[in-house]
């Protein structure tokens, strides 16, 4: 059968067990609860306490100064310092879900303290009306605190993360001078409302509050629907009366109330029904309230500790220390000043195994390992029994394995799982190994130098990766990486912590040894980031540490705005162009050009081809200037010269650029610096030559628009200006230009038709071609004429032309066959240009009396 001294130690309330198995004896010393005021952190977290200085103590041998000290679950101290602060009097303290440890002082000043006692800044303050009323009570929640101020005002943070304060309602009754009835509060968290923002619940006197970020509201309570005649309390149907103390249940359903008469009633929030109402042995409120889960209500005063469930006579358990109640998702931590306890229900499958006289599948399962461990015949006898029904014992000594604490009972239970699973062939093996894993995990972390004694329901509930986290900032980082090792985990997290916690820690070590160190331990994780570590490393004022680390560095994106941060500028520069990254380099460049002088950036960057080109290619459209700078630096004379020169064209696109002096204009002093420029190297000769042209373009140009008044001469080309003064009737100033750029005369003939054809100046261009015989013949006179579409002034020089060829198209241009076939005919072109015209007339028949003769001769 069963263990039975295993049951002994359970303790009934109505048809429910419940045991109180010790986890810790206390290793601190000296440390009485009730002298001191004391935080304790859920899911095993840690315990911070400090002297109460509400209170008048005896200090025996110790300082008067007050210390806060943190203390793992078992007592082991982690840290502490010397509590200086100003702001009056302690009034509540708590840790939040992050494991910060909040600090409220009476004038309403929030202290912030990590589990190494370190302050964090900045400090925060709950509001101007708490510095001006005072803050007389704190109830926190996970990630929040609501204040109670003398003058009544309800001053709330609903998250820790941006310490935002909210004044609330004002609730009715609360700010009156004379109050004298109780006042209690509770809140209802975030994820229990409909609104998802907390609930403050007030008690003042007779009335409950519902006060939410912008409306109060009042509930009320109804009777118990049913006469239950188990139920203690005769009075059951009695209004609920004067609140005196109250809870929340942990799924946020229920409401503990204890009214001033010594009932302790229990009311669904949604209902808003009575499920418990007990009359206590005390009308004074208890110390302390807390749920047990979500099956009894804890009530403390002092000595006496007692369990109240929905039905039955109560559990006490008496106490000759003072005591603190931790509540847990699935029970309730007990703290005296010598042990640390865990009171919870017995899970089903414990209870279905170690009850007095069970004889379920699971009992005998366990029961037939030990006949089995003594050769006895009653094993297999056992297993015959619950054939039918041993994948479910099996199931039943894994799971009451993984919620037991004590090791030898954790091994028994495996043992038994183990034994029956080699008769169940259908049982999924890697269920044993699933809770073996777990409880590996879990027997480490609840070793008393660790001190975190994790229910197997609590670790599901906080999960591996928050545990894992809690471990390493609590700095032991060789049972996290041994944990994240064991779950496949990543063990970044963990060794990047531990480097950044190493360097923190040493100060005195030399850089080197300190990187071989750290690099032994960096290397054990592929792709971890050594530019964080780098960083944290810079932070501490270690910047050689972090240029070393840098080095190491495999991602470019990370390593060069590091090496830019601690100053190391030629590094990032180097990495950057090797990098081939573009934007990196433009990184590293905009940088070095603010922090650098500009000859020490010429310089750097000048080596650096990708570098320079990049600069070169941003400067071109931004920074002229300076880019001149960059190339009279660097002895590129002609660079600067086509600088000047674009400069000058990008003038001219102002309007405003003609007016003034034509011969100083500003356009052309930057075009004769480009001239000079360019005269000192003998390889641009050709653009010095074409920068002096241009400027003496540019200044008959302006001559031209100042004389005509009309601005349509700068940035002309040679041909369009002579064209142009022909136009306007200006034959001299085209002279001039045609002399003064050696224009020849051909081009010059070409122009003059062309323009004399524009203003259809017939008589002028017939005189200007018998002024001496063209150098080119009467072609451009036949084209000018053709393109103006004037054919009778076309058939003047026609006939003039000596090419048959040109004379034979110009006649097909116009339009006249018989004198294009007639010089086709005469052509000796083998037939080339009769072919075309006669593919251009098809229809004309003058072609067709051609084409026999031509075939002959062919």
């Amino acid at each position: 059968m069963a263990n039975v001294s295993v049951a002994a130690e359970w303790q009934l309330l109505y048809d429910r067990y419940y045991r109180k198995p010790e986890i810790y004896q206390m290793r601190w010393k000296h440390v009485d609860l009730s002298r001191n005021k004391v935080a304790c952190a859920s899911f095993g977290g840690p315990i911070a306490v400090i002297r109460d200085d509400s209170k008048i103590v005896q200090l025996y041998a110790e300082s008067a100064l007050r210390k806060l000290r943190i203390f793992n679950s078992a007592g082991i101290l982690l840290s502490e310092t010397v509590w200086k602060h100003p702001g009056g009097r302690l009034i509540g303290m708590s840790w939040s879900d992050d494991q910060t440890l909040i600090c409220i002082v009476q004038d309403g000043t929030i202290y912030r303290y990590n589990i190494h006692a370190e302050l964090i800044e900045p400090n925060m303050s709950m509001g101007k009306e708490c510095f001006e009323q005072n803050v007389v009570e704190c109830v926190f929640w996970g990630n929040g605190v609501v204040c109670l101020t003398e003058g009544g005002q309800l001053i709330c943070i609903f998250d820790f993360k941006t310490m935002k304060p909210s004044k609330l309602p004002d609730v009715p009754g609360l700010a009156e001078d004379d109050l004298l009835q109780p006042i209690c509060l509770t809140v209802r968290e975030p994820k229990y409302t409909m609104s998802g923002i907390a609930e403050v619940l007030v008690a003042v006197g007779d009335d409950i509050f519902v006060v939410e970020e912008d409306m109060v509201q009042t509930i009320r309570f109804d009777e118990p629907k049913v006469d239950d005649s188990e139920m203690q309390n005769d009075d059951s149907g009695n209004l609920i009366g004067v609140v005196q103390k109250m809870i929340v249940s942990p799924n946020g359903k229920f409401l503990t109330l204890f009214t001033h008469d010594g009932r302790i009633v229990v009311v669904d929030m949604e209902t808003k029904q009575i499920a418990i109402d007990y009359s206590c042995e005390s009308a004074l409120p208890p110390q302390q309230m807390a749920w047990c889960g979500m099956d009894s209500v804890l009530l403390y005063w002092d000595e006496d500790l007692m369990m109240v469930g929905p039905v039955g006579d109560p559990v006490h358990y008496f106490y000759d220390e003072p005591v603190i109640l931790i509540p847990e998702c699935d029970g309730v931590r007990i703290l005296s000043n010598t042990s640390l306890e865990f009171l919870q229900r017995v899970p089903d499958s414990t209870e279905s195994i170690f009850k007095i006289g069970s004889t379920s599948p699971a009992a005998l399962l366990y029961d037939a390992l030990d006949h089995f461990d003594r050769r006895s015949a009653k094993a297999d006898e056992n297993l015959r029994l619950i054939r039918s029904s041993l994948s479910e014992a099996v199931e039943s000594c894994i799971d009451a394995a993984g919620h037991e604490f004590d090791v030898t009972r954790q091994r028994a239970l495996l043992r038994a799982a183990s034994y029956g699973q080699a008769f169940c062939s259908n049982f999924q093996r890697e269920r044993v190994q699933e809770t073996c894993r777990t409880l590996r995990v879990l027997n480490a972390v609840r070793d008393p130098a660790i001190g975190i004694p994790l229910s197997i329901q609590q670790y599901k509930l906080l999960t591996p990766m928050v545990l894992i986290s809690r471990l390493i900032n609590a700095h032991c980082h060789l049972l996290a990486l041994r944990i994240s090792e064991y779950l496949d985990m990543n063990k970044e997290v963990v060794i990047m912590h531990w480097a950044c916690a190493k360097i923190t820690a040493s100060p005195s070590t030399p850089d080197s040894h300190l990187l071989e160190i750290l690099l032994d331990k960096l290397q054990l994780c592929k792709g971890i980031s050594y530019a964080a570590v780098a960083t944290h490393a810079d932070n501490c004022g270690r910047r050689k540490l972090a240029a070393m680390l840098v080095e190491h560095e495999p991602r470019s994106t990370e390593q060069v705005p590091l090496l830019l941060s601690i100053g190391e500028e030629d590094t990032a520069l180097v990495k950057a162009t090797e990098s081939g990254d573009t934007d990196l380099v433009y990184l590293v460049i905009f940088h070095i050009w603010q922090k650098r002088p500009p000859l020490e950036f010429f310089a750097m960057i000048q080596g650096r081809v990708l570098a320079r080109d990049l600069f070169v290619a941003y400067a071109r459209c931004h920074k002229h200037e300076f880019l001149k700078d960059f190339f009279l630096s660097t002895g590129q004379i002609h660079e600067v010269a086509f600088l000047l020169w674009k400069e000058s064209w990008d003038m001219g696109k102002n309007p405003m650029a003609s007016k003034g002096s034509p011969l100083h204009g500003p356009r052309i002093k930057l075009i004769e610096k480009a001239r000079n420029l360019f005269s000192q190297t003998k390889e641009n000769t050709f653009e010095s030559k074409a920068a002096e042209e241009h400027a003496k373009l540019l200044k008959i140009q302006h001559e031209l628009e100042a004389s005509t008044k009309q601005a349509i001469f700068v940035d002309s080309s040679i041909n369009d200006t002579i064209r142009t003064c022909i136009v306007l009737g200006n034959n001299r100033a085209a002279i001039k230009v045609k002399t003064e750029f050696k224009v020849s005369d051909k081009r010059w003939y070409w122009l003059k038709a062309f323009a004399l054809a524009t203003i259809k100046d017939w008589a002028a261009l017939e005189k200007f071609s018998k002024e001496k015989r063209p150098p080119m013949g009467f072609r451009p006179f036949v084209e000018a004429c053709i393109d103006a579409d004037e054919k009778a002034e076309a058939l003047k020089y026609i006939p003039k032309l000596s090419d048959l060829v040109e004379r034979g198209e110009a006649y097909a241009r116009i339009g006249m066959a018989k004198e294009a076939a007639d010089c086709a005919a005469q052509a000796n072109d083998g037939g080339e240009l009769l072919e075309r015209f006669r593919k251009t007339f098809v229809q004309n028949a003058i072609f067709d009396t051609l084409k026999m003769p031509f075939q002959g001769a062919s």
